[in-house]
């Protein structure tokens, strides 16, 4: 039996290396260049081609290279009777919470409007607001939500979270379902999304959700391109509902250089970098779950395709 890496849009190399590094009796193949594709049982997918894993009759189950399924969840043919799991990486959560917080404080003293007046010589000083007075929402309190909503805390921000089911996270106000997303809003000075991308989530990030925040709400999106309604936040933003956003994911990327995004005073673009998966931190969960696999034990971070996380 094998483990073949399949993906576009990352080197296969330093996962076959890293992978190695921890067990070299590892059979790993790379696609498209597999010798057999029948003994493949494993697969280490980043955004494969849709419909390619039809081609290996013998999976028994599919690794994501992130803690991201959404591009399981776009193969139609995506084959629903083989097991399923993502990665937890704690360095994922860390590089996170440091994107995050960046962009609050960033955000919360003004470095964003203080950067507009050196490009126009105006001095103008701002008076600080008091950081217990700040509320960060955090939309999502899975893994990386839940990591930043407490490292967050201890820089003094008041921090609450919403999620799909009750979460129990010392120090945050956890709001739940349908019923609490409303008040969880009203209470937000910096939305921060980290939701998984469902068919519930897509789009989510809304003028009538903006509309909902607090008066000069302020947005950070570090999930999925697909959760944001572009055009409504530069409506939002134009219509002084958000006083601006910082954006690291989007619904095409590499953002194409004539987007509005682009251009726009108020909101701040980076290149998907919030957070990487490091191959060699996620190497030994790979194997784990391989030899998990093997010989029939339960998975590490196994996800359930239906509900899409």
């Amino acid at each position: 039996m094998s483990l073949s890496i399949i993906c576009t849009q990352k080197d296969p190399q330093p996962w076959r290396q890293a992978l190695l590094d921890i067990d070299a009796n590892l059979d790993i193949q790379i696609w498209p260049h597999e010798a057999d594709k029948q003994q493949v049982e494993f697969a280490l997918c980043w955004k494969h081609p849709q419909g390619v894993l039809a081609e290996y009759p013998n999976l028994k189950c599919i690794s994501s290279m992130g803690a991201g399924i959404d591009h399981f969840l776009k193969d139609a043919h995506f084959p629903q009777h083989v097991d399923a799991v993502r990665l937890i990486d704690p360095l994922l959560a860390q590089s996170m919470f440091e994107y995050v917080a960046t962009a609050s404080l960033n955000h919360f003293r003004d470095f964003n409007f203080y950067a507009a007046q050196q490009a126009s010589g105006h001095w103008q000083r701002q008076t600080p607001q008091l950081i217990q007075n700040t509320t960060v929402g955090i939309l999502g309190l899975g893994e990386l939500g839940s990591y930043c909503a407490s490292k967050l805390t201890g820089l003094g921000f008041n921090v609450i979270g919403w999620s799909n089911s009750a979460k129990q996270i010392q120090g945050i106000t956890n709001y739940v379902g349908k019923d609490g997303l409303s008040e969880f809003l009203s209470k937000t000075d910096i939305l921060v999304c980290l939701l998984p991308l469902t068919s519930n989530t897509s789009s989510i990030l809304n003028l009538s959700l903006f509309k909902q925040l607090r008066p000069n709400a302020y947005l950070i999106n570090v999930a999925r391109g697909e959760h944001l309604v572009e055009q409504d936040l530069i409506t939002a933003i134009d219509e002084g509902i958000l006083s601006g956003a910082c954006l690291d994911v989007f619904q095409q990327e590499p953002l194409p250089t004539q987007h509005d995004f682009w251009q726009h005073p108020k909101i701040s673009v980076t290149p998907h970098c919030s957070s990487v998966t490091q191959a060699f931190s996620v190497a030994p969960q790979i194997v784990e779950n391989y030899y998990a696999m093997c010989e029939g034990r339960p998975l590490t971070n196994r996800v359930d395709l239906k509900r899409g996380y």
